[in-house]
């Protein structure tokens, strides 16, 4: 069985790796950990709306590819490192790009029989507003997909 396992740093992924190593373990196999570099704009404001330009740069902060791909190795470490306390030896690899897409299109070309992702268990309407990496893979991909709390 080739895993894949999508992280992003939160309590969710951090279950999801636990699980899959699990599977692994039952099954055989190996495990890749990913973790989709994407630069964001964010906002560090409060709840008002953004009124001017000026309301704008001091609120919204865009993310640099280099500080993008600094977190996300900090997160695949991370990752490495606690597989390697359940004792299994991943792989990890950065991806470019808006993570459903690309960690799809990667499990796909790279022929991995399932993927594993945590979900983070937001409100309904968060959901709704946001949407779920975890609901888009399923729908987008072409393996299974097993979603973990």
């Amino acid at each position: 069985m080739k895993a894949l396992v999508a992280v992003d740093g939160s309590e969710a992924s951090e279950n999801a790796l636990a699980y899959a190593a699990d599977v692994v373990d039952a099954m055989g196999g190996s495990i890749t950990v990913v973790h989709a570099v994407d630069p964001t704009v964010y906002d560090e404001g409060g709840s008002e709306p953004i009124s001017s330009l000026s309301d704008a740069d001091q609120r919204l902060i865009i993310e640099s590819v280099e500080d993008a791909e600094q977190r996300g190795q900090a997160v695949l470490d991370d990752a490495v490192e606690l597989a390697a306390e359940r004792g299994h030896d991943v792989e990890s690899e950065h991806l470019y790009g808006d993570p459903v897409p690309v960690i799809a299109d990667y499990a796909e070309v790279e022929g991995f029989d399932t993927i594993f992702v945590g979900h983070q268990g937001r409100s309904e309407r968060a959901g709704l507003m946001l949407g779920s990496v975890a609901k888009s893979l399923v729908e987008r991909a072409t393996v299974p997909v097993t979603v973990v709390r």
